[in-house]
């Protein structure tokens, strides 16, 4: 089993929103790492700092979860992948030409999608809907 996700799965597990509870505890059965992209790493980075900002966090809230975030990549359970950005690019757009026309899919959750097929990834973390949707067309597992 190969792990990779999106942002609003990471986002719900070192972040706080509605999703929390249920990434948390999906992610206390699991015992392999999830790949992130580097894609992921500055959305997550950025929506944590920009969560603090418009005050849905505390000041200094989003340094404390970063630091989550980098003890996590010390430890395993996240795998920051070397990614060669031209490779997910091109394969997202080739994602964005086979489905967007008729399922209507944003930029950045095709370059997840994307991400996590050039990262070799069998399992996909989403909590979007449609995002899940187009994963699941290209053959990644959902199990959320």
């Amino acid at each position: 089993m190969v792990i990779a996700s999106d942002t609003s799965f990471l986002f719900a597990l070192y972040g706080n929103d509605y999703h929390s509870g249920t990434a948390t505890a999906w992610i206390s059965d699991v015992t392999v790492p999830i790949r992130i992209s580097i894609l992921n790493d500055f959305e997550l980075r950025n929506a944590l700092r920009f969560s603090e900002f418009c005050r849905r966090m505390p000041p200094g809230d989003s340094a404390s979860k970063l630091s989550l975030i980098e003890n996590a990549i010390t430890d395993g359970r996240l795998v920051l992948c070397k990614s060669n950005l031209s490779e997910i690019l091109a394969e997202a757009s080739r994602l964005s030409l086979a489905y967007t026309l008729t399922g209507g899919h944003r930029g950045f959750d095709i370059l997840h999608v994307a991400a996590a097929k050039i990262l070799g990834a069998t399992h996909f973390l989403t909590f979007d809907a449609n995002q899940k949707r187009l994963a699941e067309i290209e053959g990644l597992i959902t199990p959320l």
